[in-house]
């Protein structure tokens, strides 16, 4: 096996389960470690700073843009930046291990065009906006402001699946990780 280099973006609407995806996909291949990004939007309830983002103040952000820190950078909701950080897939490359990646679609194919044929990129596709709305919901951590932008974008981040490699719908959890598995095994050169 490969993992020189690589690595697997997973993108998807806001509530899709990319992030799910993502944790199994982890549990299930030990050379995938995943890229923390960079934002400055709030923590959410059991959010760790260092663990599931690096939460900057707005100013700090701007720093780091000004540094040349970022590969990659995008404003996802108005005055909310999300980033890749170049020292996090350094430090990951050079353990040689693959990247995985859990981030918004601008960031994806961001990544996508610089990296190209190095990068899995997989996009997860809710059943329905219906569906996908009501996932928000359950969450309980969207005001019915937040929830109408994220509907908003999601109907424009559903138009950019053809910018990926490939196009997972996830209806059945277990069905959308065992098609995720698949594509990352024979990304990886590693059969069964």
């Amino acid at each position: 096996m490969s993992s020189t280099k690589k690595m697997v973006l997973l993108t998807a609407p806001s509530g899709a389960g990319k992030t799910t995806i993502a944790r199994r996909l982890m549990k299930a291949f030990p050379f995938l470690t995943f890229s923390i990004s960079a934002t400055t939007r709030p923590p959410r309830p059991n959010e760790k700073h260092g663990e599931d983002y690096y939460f900057y103040s707005d100013a700090k952000f701007s720093k780091l843009v000004e540094e040349g820190a970022f590969i990659e950078y995008e404003e996802v909701y108005p005055g909310k930046y999300y980033g890749t950080l170049q020292k996090s897939v350094d430090r990951i490359w050079q353990k040689g291990l693959t990247i995985l990646f859990d981030l918004d679609v601008k960031g994806a194919r961001n990544l996508k065009s610089i990296f190209g044929d190095r990068c899995l990129s997989l996009f997860i596709e809710p059943e329905s906006l219906a569906v996908l709305e009501e996932r928000l919901k359950k969450r309980r951590t969207e005001t019915e402001q937040t929830l109408a932008l994220r509907l908003k974008r999601a109907e424009f981040e559903l138009n950019q699946s053809d910018f990926f490699d490939y196009s997972i719908v996830n209806k059945d959890l277990d069905v959308a990780v065992a098609e995720a598995r698949d594509r990352v095994l024979e990304f990886m050169e590693v059969y069964d």
